[in-house]
Order: C-alpha cells, then sequence, then structure tokens
C-alpha cells in the first residue's frame, strides 16, 4: 500500500464541500436492499419479492398437482421445465438476497463496533501505571487537551497518554517513516522509501542524539514514552485505531512495538528534509546548463531583488539588547571562521565533470520517493510569521502570528496541547500552551506565562552534493585513497521476503546516487576492487553532507523554550538549536519583540552551495559551524515589527554565508505593507492578514495579458481581468481565469522546452515565487527563445505566447466550469482534498470514504500571504497550507486565537477529526483558553489519571 501526504489526483471530479461532513452514503461492503431486489426482478420476478410460498404449495408460475398438463405427453413437460428453472431462480434470488442483507447488516454492525472501540475514553478516572501522582486531562469541546500535573515527570507522561488516545496510528506510521521501516506494516510498496530513510540513517541518527541530551530532557521523553506505553499496554488492534484491523489484512503478525525517545525525536530529521530546499537548487544549477542552449538557464535564476524585498534584519547596526547567555556545554559545536573564510565565499562554478550526470540524475530521484510519503518539497513549503511591537497595537503590547506552510494530510501535523504544572517550581517550571508534532512531547511553537514565538523556514545553505571519485571499495580524497564506510541494512516486507541494503559513505555522507539501485549491485561494487559505481569509466557517485545527520541535542532547545521567560533564555534555547535551521521570532509581556536565526550554519573552504561541488580535491569541504554569537539577530528593531516569509534574512553586505537561494519575497513585502497601512493593530486585524489574497505576480501580469489580442472564444474570460483588484478568494471569476492563463504559459513556455530537452520533473516550473520573477524578467526580453512553443512553432514571440496562453486557458476553462465566464470560480478548481496518508489512498473504498474529507474550494495561491499553494504540473489542487494559524496577544493571551488544519483526534468518527477544517477554510479561528479559569469555563471532558 503506497502511503502518500499528496492531496487527491488533480482534477478531482468530486464536488467542493464542507469537509467536516459527509456528503453522501458510504460506499457499499456489499449489495444494498435496492440492488439486491433489482437482481431478483432481473431472474424472473414480475412483482416485488415476498415470503417463500410453503413447501408443496402452487405458485404463479407453477401449475397444481392435478394439472393434466403435468403429466402429458410430448412437447408439455417443456414449459413445465422452464417454469421449474425460472422458479428455482426465484427462491434462490430471494435466498441470495436474505443472506446479503443480513450479510451486509451483520458487516455494518461489526465496522460500526470496530469503529466504536476506538475511542478512547475522555471522562471519568483512567489508571496510568508510572504516574507518581494524579494528573489531569480536561478537554474543551474541540476535543483539544490541557494537561495538569504537580511533577514535569507526570506532566509528560500524561501528555504521552494524551496523545496515543488522540492519534497513536499517525505517530506509529511516522515512526516507521523515519526509520526506513514502511514495509514492515504495507508491504513491498515502500521498500524504496525504506531504503532512501535507511539510507539517510535518520532514526540512526535520532538514537545518538538522544544520549546527547540533557538528563533532563532525556527523562522528558523517558515518561512521555511510558505515557504512551500505559496506553498501549490496555489497548490494542482496534481500540488503537480503526486502520489497525486493516492493516492486519496485509501484515497479518503486525503488532506495534513500545514508543521509544528516539521515536520522538527521529520525527525532526523528517521535518528537516521537508524544509530543505537546497538540493533542489543545487540539482538545477547542476543539470540545466547542460541541457539548455547556452545562456538560457540564466533566465531561470533572477536571484533575490534587494532593491524590492528587504531581508528580515536589515544591514545596520545591532540594535541595543541583553547578552545572551552562555550555551550549554552541549551546545551544537562551533568552529570561528578564520579569515580567510570570514567573508561568504566568492560564488564559483566548480567543474563536476559530464559523465557524473548519471549519479546526479539517480540522486535527484531520490526526492520523487521521498515526496510520495513526505509529500513535495519547494520554496511554497515555508511559513508566515510576523510580531509588531505594542506601539502598533491598541494595547500597547505585541502581538505574534504564525501560519507554516506544509503538506496537508488527515489527521493533520499539528496537534494542539496546554502542559500546566500546578505549582510553579524548578521541579515543574511548565505553563505553556500551543501546537506539537503528534509523536513530541512538549509544545514545539506557542507561549507560556512569559514570552510567544514562532518558526518559519529560513532556506539555509545547511547540505551540499560532493561528487565522488570511488574505485571499488575506496574514494579519493585530496589526493589519497580512503576507505568507504559501508554498513548493511536488512528491510523486512510484510508479505514478502526480506530486502537486502547496502550503504556506503564518504567523510561528507552517505552515497544518495546508490539508493535506488538494486542492493546486490551497490554491494557487488562495494566489495570487488576496480568496479566503479553506475558502470561509468571514472566512477562517480554522489554524497550528501547535510547538518541534520551530524547528531545535536536540538530537542533541549525546545524545552528551555517552553520554560523560558525573557530574551535571555530564548536565545539561549536557540542556541541549542542545530537543524532544521529556521527564522525564529519573539515577543514578551514586558513589551520587547526580536528575531533570532539559530541552527547550524557550515563554514565552507569555498562554494556557495548553490551547485554540487567536487569532493575528490578538498577544496569544498566543510571547517566547522558558524558561532552562534555571529548568527543574524534583532531586538527591538526601530520599525515596531519583524517580518518572516521566507525572504532573505541578511543583506549582500552580511559577512557570512547564511543562504544562498532565499525565497522571494512577494508575502513579505505584502504582509509588511498590510502592517504599515493598518494603523493600530488587534488580534482580529492581524487575523485579517493572513486571509489576504492579493496575487504580486497578477499585478506584474495582466496589464501585458490585456494588450494582447485575443480570438472571439477568449474575449469574454480576457474580459475579466479588466478592472480586476488582483485578489484571489474563493469565489473569484477573474482568480480563476488568470491562474489557468498562468498554468498554460507556464506549460507552453517552460514545461514543454524542459522536457524536450531531457530535463527531469525536478527542474519543471512549480510556479511560486520564483517563476514570478523568471517571467517578470522575461516581459522585457519579447524575443527570447522561451517565448517560442515547442508544441507549434509558428508561435514565437512574448505576445504570441501570451495569446496562445489565454485562448488555451479560456478553451480549458469552458469545459471545466462551462460556457459563461462570469460563472467561473477559483474555488471550484482550487479545492483542498484532506485524505488520511495510508489507508484513505491506498485501502478499501469504504474505509477510504470513513478516513477523509470531502474537497472544499479555497482561495489564495502559492506565495500570496494566504499560501494555499497548487502545483501547475499537477492540476489546481491545494498541496500545501497553512497547516495551522495562531496570534498571540501579549497583553492578554485569553484574547489569543489558534486553528488547526483538522481537529485534535485522529479518530475518523470522533467529532474532533475534521471539526476546525470549515472554521479554518472560512478564515476563522477558535478562543484559546489558557488560565485555568478559562480552561475550566470551557471544559467538555475531564479525565482524571491515578497511579
Amino acid at each position: 500500500m503506497t502511503v502518500q501526504t499528496d492531496t487527491a489526483p488533480p482534477d478531482d471530479p468530486r464536488p467542493a464541500t464542507d469537509p467536516t461532513a459527509k456528503t453522501g452514503p458510504a460506499p457499499e461492503a456489499g449489495p444494498a436492499p435496492d440492488r439486491a431486489a433489482a437482481a431478483a426482478e432481473t431472474s424472473g420476478s414480475d412483482a416485488p419479492a415476498a415470503e417463500p410460498p410453503a413447501p408443496g404449495a402452487p405458485t404463479a408460475d407453477e401449475p397444481a398437482a392435478d394439472d393434466p398438463a403435468a403429466d402429458g405427453p410430448g412437447p408439455a413437460p417443456r414449459p413445465r421445465r422452464r417454469r421449474r428453472v425460472l422458479r428455482i431462480l426465484k427462491r434462490t434470488a430471494i435466498v441470495l438476497t436474505t443472506l446479503v442483507l443480513l450479510a451486509a447488516g451483520s458487516l455494518a454492525g461489526y465496522a460500526y463496533w470496530t469503529v466504536q472501540r476506538s475511542l478512547p475514553q475522555l471522562s471519568g478516572t483512567a489508571t496510568v501505571p508510572g504516574l507518581h501522582g494524579e494528573a489531569r486531562i480536561v478537554r474543551d469541546a474541540s476535543g483539544i487537551p490541557q494537561i495538569y500535573a504537580d511533577n514535569a515527570h507526570d506532566l509528560f507522561l500524561a501528555e504521552g497518554y494524551a496523545q496515543a488516545q488522540d492519534r497513536f496510528w499517525q505517530m506509529d506510521v511516522q515512526r516507521h517513516v523515519t526509520a526506513g521501516r514502511l514495509a514492515e506494516m504495507f508491504g513491498p510498496g515502500e521498500v524504496q522509501t525504506d531504503k532512501v530513510a535507511r539510507t539517510f540513517g535518520w532514526y540512526r541518527v535520532a538514537e545518538q542524539e538522544v544520549t546527547m541530551l540533557s538528563p533532563q530532557t532525556q527523562e522528558y521523553l523517558r515518561a512521555f514514552s511510558d505515557g504512551v506505553n500505559a496506553y498501549l499496554g490496555r489497548h490494542e488492534g482496534a481500540e488503537l485505531s480503526v486502520e489497525y484491523p486493516v492493516l492486519g489484512f496485509v501484515a497479518d503478525d503486525y503488532r506495534p512495538e513500545p514508543w521509544t525517545p528516539a521515536d520522538s525525536v527521529s520525527w525532526l530529521k523528517t521535518m528537516a528534509w521537508n524544509l530543505n530546499t537546497g538540493m533542489i537548487d543545487q540539482f538545477q544549477h547542476a543539470m540545466l546548463p547542460a541541457d539548455l542552449p547556452d545562456g538560457a538557464s540564466d533566465d531561470l535564476f533572477p536571484g533575490y531583488d534587494y532593491q524590492r524585498w528587504a531581508p528580515i534584519v536589515p544591514d545596520r547596526a545591532p540594535a541595543t539588547q541583553p547578552a545572551a547567555a552562555a550555551p550549554p556545554a552541549v551546545a551544537p559545536p562551533a568552529v570561528a571562521p578564520t579569515a580567510a573564510a570570514a567573508a561568504p565565499p566568492a560564488p564559483t562554478a566548480p567543474a563536476v565533470p559530464a559523465a557524473a550526470a548519471a549519479a546526479l540524475a539517480d540522486s535527484a530521484a531520490v526526492r520523487t520517493v521521498l515526496a510520495a510519503v513526505l509529500g513535495p518539497q519547494g520554496t511554497g513549503i515555508g511559513s508566515n510569521s510576523w510580531v509588531v511591537a505594542g506601539s502598533r497595537t491598541t494595547t500597547g503590547k505585541p502581538l505574534l502570528e504564525n501560519d507554516p506552510h506544509l503538506t496537508p494530510s488527515l489527521p493533520g501535523i499539528w496537534y494542539q496541547v496546554g502542559l500546566h504544572c500546578t505549582r510553579i517550581g524548578p521541579d515543574c517550571a511548565f505553563d505553556v500552551s500551543g501546537f506539537t508534532f503528534a509523536g513530541m512531547p512538549g509544545v514545539v511553537i506557542g507561549h507560556n506565562a512569559d514570552i510567544a514565538w514562532g518558526f518559519t523556514d529560513l532556506g539555509a545553505a545547511d547540505s551540499d552534493l560532493f561528487v565522488e571519485r570511488v574505485s571499488g571499495s575506496g574514494y579519493e580524497h585530496e589526493g589519497k585513497q580512503l576507505p568507504l564506510t559501508v554498513r548493511q541494512e536488512k528491510i523486512k516486507v510484510a508479505g514478502g521476503r526480506p530486502v537486502d541494503l547496502t550503504v556506503r559513505s564518504t567523510l561528507h555522507g552517505p552515497l544518495i546516487s546508490d539508493v535506488l539501485k538494486s542492493a546486490g549491485e551497490v554491494a557487488d561494487r562495494g566489495r570487488v576492487p576496480d568496479v566503479p559505481p553506475h558502470g561509468e569509466q571514472d566512477g562517480y557517485a554522489v554524497a550528501m553532507q547535510w547538518t541534520a545527520l551530524d547528531p545535536a541535542p536540538t530537542v533541549d532547545a525546545l524545552f528551555a523554550l517552553d520554560r523560558a521567560k525573557d530574551w535571555t533564555d530564548f536565545r539561549a534555547a536557540a542556541a541549542l538549536f542545530a537543524s532544521p535551521v529556521q527564522n525564529m521570532i519573539y515577543a514578551d509581556t514586558g513589551g520587547n519583540i526580536g528575531y533570532q536565526t539559530p541552527g547550524r550554519i557550515p563554514v565552507r573552504k569555498a562554494g556557495d552551495s548553490r551547485r554540487p561541488v567536487p569532493g575528490w580535491t578538498g577544496a569544498h569541504d566543510w571547517t566547522g559551524y558558524l558561532p552562534f554569537e555571529q548568527l543574524p539577530t534583532s531586538f527591538n528593531p526601530p520599525e515596531g515589527y519583524i517580518v518572516t516569509a521566507n525572504n532573505a534574512v541578511v543583506g549582500p553586505g552580511y559577512p557570512h554565508l547564511i543562504g544562498s537561494d532565499w525565497g522571494t519575497g512577494y508575502r513579505s513585502r505584502r504582509i509588511t505593507d498590510l502592517i504599515e497601512q493598518a494603523g493600530k493593530l488587534d488580534v482580529a486585524a492581524m487575523e485579517r492578514i493572513t486571509q489576504d489574497t492579493w496575487n504580486g505576480n497578477a499585478a506584474t501580469l495582466v496589464p501585458h495579458l490585456l494588450r494582447v489580442q485575443v480570438g472571439a472564444q477568449a474575449g469574454p474570460a480576457q474580459d475579466l481581468l479588466r478592472g480586476w483588484d488582483f485578489t484571489q478568494g474563493a469565489d473569484s471569476a477573474p482568480a480563476a481565469y488568470f491562474n489557468a492563463v498562468w498554468r498554460e504559459l507556464l506549460k507552453e513556455a517552460f514545461t514543454d522546452r524542459l522536457s524536450r530537452a531531457g530535463v527531469k520533473g525536478y527542474a519543471h516550473p512549480d510556479g511560486g515565487g520564483r517563476w514570478f520573477d523568471v517571467v517578470r524578467g522575461l516581459l522585457d526580453k519579447p524575443d527570447s527563445l522561451w517565448w517560442t512553443s515547442t508544441a507549434d512553432p509558428s508561435v514565437q514571440g512574448r505576445d504570441a505566447m501570451l495569446r496562445r496562453a489565454m485562448e488555451q486557458a479560456a478553451t480549458d476553462l469552458r469545459k471545466r466550469l462551462g460556457d459563461d465566464p462570469q460563472k467561473w470560480r477559483w474555488g471550484a478548481l482550487h479545492t483542498l482534498t484532506l485524505e488520511n496518508p495510508t489507508l484513505g489512498t491506498a485501502g478499501p473504498a469504504p474505509l477510504q470514504w470513513l478516513l477523509n474529507a470531502d474537497p472544499i474550494g479555497v482561495g489564495g495561491g502559492t506565495d500570496t500571504v494566504l499560501a494555499n499553494g497548487w502545483d501547475p504540473q499537477k492540476g489546481f489542487g491545494v498541496i500545501w497550507v497553512p497547516s495551522m494559524r495562531m496570534v498571540v496577544d501579549l497583553a492578554d493571551f485569553e484574547r489569543s486565537r489558534w486553528i488547526n488544519l483538522t481537529g485534535a483526534s485522529g479518530h475518523a468518527t470522533a467529532d474532533t477529526y475534521t471539526d476546525q477544517t470549515g472554521l479554518w477554510a472560512r478564515g476563522d479561528s477558535l478562543a484559546w483558553p489558557y488560565g485555568a479559569a478559562a480552561v475550566d469555563a470551557t471544559a467538555r471532558d475531564r479525565l482524571r489519571l491515578t497511579p
């Protein structure tokens, strides 16, 4: 069974509806009664089915026993035989219909019983082994748990218990993803995924990281694991989740293993992978120039426009700020750059031989395999966050917003929770509320009694692809032959034979170009001298060096954030953070706001992380990590706000290489404009900004579209763009047409040409901010080769290409949405389909109906503030979303608001499975109770946990 977090197939024909309710009956396990009756009618019955006649009684089709024709000679018996056959068929149909109805009823009853068994106990008292004292789980009408305990051990144990109640299936699948063990659950279809995860060694790294954590953090992780396992100890199969009985048909001997601290830590590795866009850029920079005419690839990398988009931390003297506490001894090792390396390395184009192209292509395929499980990577996978100072708010205190953009799934990736020590002190310092990942203790994003914080992806230069010269069991480095590090892995497969995997590594990292080769091929080439990989004479392979594969105690940072009291504590926590490298924003009840780059930023001898580099020379090796004190930071900037939306962190004058391929500044500029225009902001105003759908790409392109004359069929559609304000609400007709034009333009100008040039999907346009700027730059080059259609060479030049795109789009939308352009709606195309990422995409039809939500039309788009992203290569369906939203009011936490993409529960029949989705789609949110009185006032369920 294929596990994937992508949305429904493109152009899903199901109507867009409210996903919080099913719109029709579930698919049937057997024939429905009306179908059974129809079957009876076709077998000879002329009337509705009735009770079978008494034995021996004549029927309408059967002569009485004394009928003289019964014993008549000649042909007379033939009609009697026919009637007898019809009688038998009729009786058989009646019996079968009855049996089907009984079976269907039994199946429905069994299904209902199975589903209901998975719903956890939410009220009353439960005995939980391992507790030192009592703990309480208080849930509101949305099922969000607020947890209370007298000590930190019991607090995190109860959190583990609550998460297991709500989300254990999700947790179990996630740990199998990171450990490379999906095939144990879902069979041979997941072997490739497991090979990739094992090659990276995510789970091995997580196990090492657990041993590096502080004793206190290790205790918290053990307590959380004990809570999960306490629930597992008394629940199994359908009692855990409805998916387990179905899984038994694939892996009949599967039983969940006890939860461990490494299971929690390992999920950070998959998150780091999803947020790593540098690998995509390196493949594109390396391979496109070879596949395209000279200079053509330069048009596809317009670079960051600092004139239009300010960086997060402007180039100016740092503001006065409290000194950060010295990082603890377990902080990630840092190496101060030498004088030669102090400035960002000059961009270079190292010579990677053309013979290495096959190895690079093999490496690029790794992304495709993981995308089927973890969702797409891309610059749209990022986030928005901003914080405004009290000088810009109605209360005089800061407001902080965060909405991370991630792949949608059901249940969602985030889990809302509050963790409250009944008495705050050294032994129990937590009074925190916010969002965490299913399977992760503590709170990842949120607020405590003193501070609030949020994260967005930074786009750091935290990985490199090294092309290695491999010969047999060794590889070249600085003129010497070094032995490859080789380890053997065995992948268990449900319903199949185990698969052997050989993982080879250099000092730079694992050879990811090996991954999709057969295990035997790689193993043999690792043992036999002088046999190069990939059958190439030069023997090239590709290794990936990445900060996420270097063990570090990042989880220490999360607990330190949860109990931080001020800016100094916040920065000390950030100093512990290693990977993924993020933007962190900050606000406190004292009125301060701030920004900090955390994480490991490599110091390189040379290179800028834009393209693969030769590994054998040693010229591009890493020499250490940038010290925390030299990472970008800002405290109480004079503007009175800080905006992070995957835009550049620092300007070109910053003395160190932080990132080389920033996202664009379309969202950050728009958010900044809205803040500056808003006057005094309150929570409602902050939420309105999150719903802004203005399309900066349309503002650039539409004037050019309107100058082009189109055919009569496209004219009414083109007229939609006249006077359009460039917003993309779900009910917008102009937005529907513009985005259809955009899709056709990308296909005609770029996708077709790149495909004909042999470029793989890694370089096809995703339609996001970078491609906005690609087209923006080409508008001033009306004769560029990119304006010539490869499908129809008669289409040459900018205006001809724009005309073709508009006419093709009009034709497409007439087929999809009808002949009247005034009735077209963006939300009819741009639909979000929330699916369970495992059995919701590959399970039996009734189970898919149960686990998945109906499509819902949404506004926004890629690189609008409301970032409901879509991929023009696949259709208009939504593939990444604001996975949650929160606005924290530092003047009064009870005025804060939050919303999740789905709901608290992972159980499909719970009323909290998708209860937040409708609110999320409408731009609404939930009250966020924090204090004990507010929590008590909104409580629906109270569960008392006792030792």
